[in-house]
């Protein structure tokens, strides 16, 4: 019995200590991005907690497992995506991802596995009120330190947060919905917690620096949840009134009216109504710029609608919203500044697994958050009794503010894990008084039984260490990445990115590694005396057998992302201006696959319109340069390759109308300005250097 409360202990802190972490964790000094490290420690706390968890159920002799309708629901999301990704074209990709990445199946397993270890670990109302408490510290720590980093950007970077937008949670945006709910949080407590006068008068200058800081964000959704949430408190207060106005409580806290809440409330519409006019003052004297980048709710429906009438039932699959993005995104994009970005979400999480997950992904949604709300309907209309209640309702309303702002924003790890914490939190405290629901099963009484829940549970151990293990792998293969991208040497490179691929295998790793050997391919290119050498052939048909074969590998990870395509044909296109017989046919099919996956690409066009010409021929070129221009009207590329066409083909005129079209849409290019003068005198009609170094970075 002794050794089995230690382990359950044991998984409690682990949860506890992944809930207070995953807020203020980061690895400074070290080439890792934050929401990565935030992964090692929601992984690593995940594993001892299960592991701690079946070893206490061996020496306690029974599992006790209560009964949840939420719980349960939320199984059947982590089955949707399981069956999703076993359809998926690209099993790799929507499985793992390169490392962690948001909607994989082991995103949405881990996920899962937070709220069920939350929902089990937690056994009592002093465990709800450590994991409370202990989340509003580490929160305030965050808040306090980022307000102190805007003052202080380069002093508090720690080699990791150069910028004043860099924060410890994750985009900006991320920043100030965390904000929003830590002022939640601080109202919450004013209202309802039994607190003297200084403390409220605490946590009102703890909201207050919440405020300011989502002020210096200001996204408009802080403010609409900001405002409905606080609204939200206030009705409940004023609802509760007479209810609890007589009770112990109630004398304490003088039954005050909610007017911190309803200030809240009106300041938040306030903000939200007065745009930039009064939500941009704090910014603007920062100096801070918030640029948030995603496609619209109307687009991100229009690509659903198509994925769903070609894959009803299980969707493209897990984090493949990219692909889906490519080849159905609407051609009205091409006309903004985001024409050639490759989003991989939507704009919000839970419209984006509705995509990738099909129908079955949508009912297992549906059906969780319908019985969340049930659940926490129940619970509000049935008041509470004494604080830990209070702490209760806290968690379902701050678990409600993050679910609510996944629909409408591509939260990151930290906010989306939150929410199911909270959620699983909540499952468990709104039902401890239920002895009568849970499942007691004795593991001393049959012996077939026994052997069945033991293998279960030792099952459970293995796949935990096996999982940790993988990902620990991919962890590993992050610093050497980062270094391949950032290192000032090809053969630092090269060797790095070798370690990467040999750590983690996908097709990101991939195409950098087929970049780094055309980079190496340019610099020997670049290097060589007027006579080429054998040595100098050997080493340049080595690098670019690597190069493909990168590509190729890419390729077979996911044949139907067209950026691997594009990279394909960018080698082959640098070989075709080594003199590589055959290449510019391979390039020009590597294109057209590309094109197939993204039909609406100017860019590839363009590099189409590019072969085309280099192979000598012009009539295609000229076609498929004029529909990159259809496609994107001030598309300057497109347009120099236009007048380059014409200029040798003779038409000077034409080539001239071309050349100024482009410089009308960029006055200050001097390169242009420079090459439509050559046009006019007669002097040269190249423009710029057609190097194999301009091809790779299409």
């Amino acid at each position: 019995m002794m050794l089995s409360n230690i382990f359950d202990r044991i998984s409690f802190w682990s949860i506890f200590t992944m809930v207070v972490l995953l807020p203020i964790f980061f690895l400074p000094f070290l080439k890792i991005p934050i929401e990565t490290g935030k992964g090692l420690v929601l992984v690593a706390g995940i594993t001892i907690s299960i592991i701690s968890f079946v070893l206490a159920r061996f020496f306690d002799g029974k599992i006790n497992l209560p009964k949840s309708k939420l719980i349960t629901s939320g199984f059947l999301i982590a089955l949707a995506f399981l069956i999703s990704a076993l359809f998926s074209s690209a099993v790799g990709v929507s499985f793992f991802g390169t490392i962690f990445d948001t909607g994989t199946f082991f995103y949405i397993l881990s996920a899962f596995l937070l709220m069920l270890l939350s929902f089990l670990v937690i056994k009592s109302q002093k465990d709800i009120s450590v994991v409370f408490w202990g989340f509003l510290l580490s929160s305030f720590l965050v808040l306090l330190f980022q307000a102190l980093h805007l003052f202080f950007p380069e002093f508090l970077s720690l080699g990791i947060l150069p910028g004043k937008t860099d924060n410890v949670i994750g985009s900006w945006n991320e920043l100030g919905i965390f904000a929003g709910m830590f002022s939640l949080m601080s109202i919450f407590i004013i209202e309802f917690f039994p607190l003297s006068r200084v403390y409220k008068y605490l946590f009102g200058l703890i909201a207050i620096l919440s405020i300011v800081l989502s002020a210096s964000v200001n996204f408009p959704l802080i403010w609409i949840l900001l405002g409905i949430f606080s609204l939200i408190i206030f009705i409940y207060k004023i609802s509760l009134y007479n209810k609890i106005k007589n009770t112990q409580d109630a004398k304490e806290d003088k039954a005050q009216f909610p007017v911190f809440s309803l200030a809240v409330a009106v300041l938040s519409l306030l903000l939200f109504l007065s745009g930039q006019i009064i939500g941009g003052y704090i910014p603007n004297k920062l100096g801070l710029s918030n640029v948030y980048v995603s496609p619209s709710f109307s687009s991100t429906m229009s690509v659903a609608g198509k994925v769903l009438e070609k894959n009803p039932a299980v969707g493209i699959g897990p984090n493949r919203f990219g692909e889906a993005w490519a080849r159905y995104k609407p051609e009205s994009v091409n006309s903004t500044i985001f024409w050639n970005t490759n989003f991989n979400s939507g704009s919000g999480v839970l419209p984006t697994f509705a995509i990738t997950t099909g129908g079955l992904g949508i009912l297992a949604l549906l059906l969780f958050f319908g019985l969340f709300l049930t659940e926490g309907g129940k619970f509000l209309l049935n008041g509470w009794k004494g604080n830990v209640k209070k702490e209760v309702t806290a968690f379902l309303l701050l678990s409600l503010y993050l679910f609510v702002s996944s629909f409408f924003f591509s939260i990151g790890p930290v906010l989306f894990f939150l929410a199911f914490a909270f959620a699983g939190i909540f499952a468990r405290a709104s039902g401890l008084a239920k002895k009568k629901d849970e499942v007691l099963l004795l593991l001393n009484g049959d012996p077939q039984k026994n052997f069945l829940f033991i293998g279960i549970m030792v099952l459970l151990i293995f796949v935990s260490i096996v999982g940790i293990y993988k990902y620990m792998e991919r962890f590993a293969s992050v610093s050497p990445y980062s270094n391949a991208l950032s290192t000032s040497t090809v053969s630092d490179a090269e060797s790095s990115i070798i370690k990467a691929i040999s750590l983690n295998l996908n097709d990101l790793y991939l195409r950098t590694y087929s970049q780094i050997y055309l980079s190496k391919i340019n610099l020997i290119v670049s290097n060589q005396s007027s006579s080429v050498t054998e040595q100098d052939m050997a080493t340049l048909q080595a690098s670019f057998d690597q190069a493909v074969n990168g590509a190729l590998l890419a390729l077979s990870y996911d044949k139907n992302n067209y950026l691997n395509f594009n990279s394909l044909g960018s080698v082959y296109s640098a070989a075709g201006i080594l003199g590589v017989e055959g290449a510019y046919d391979k390039a020009f099919e590597s294109y057209q696959k590309a094109l197939t996956l993204n039909p609406l690409s100017p860019g590839i066009k363009l590099s189409l319109a590019r072969v085309s010409f280099a192979k000598g021929k012009i009539t295609d070129a000229r076609n498929f340069a004029g529909e990159a221009i259809s496609l994107k009207p001030d598309y300057i590329d497109a347009l120099i390759l236009l007048s380059q066409i014409e200029s040798n083909s003779g038409n000077k005129q034409l080539a001239i109308t071309y050349a100024t079209r482009a410089l009308s849409f960029d006055r200050s290019n001097t390169n242009i300005a420079n090459y439509l003068s050559s046009l006019k005198t007669g002097n040269s009609s190249s423009f710029g250097d057609d190097t194999a170094t301009k091809l790779i970075t299409q």
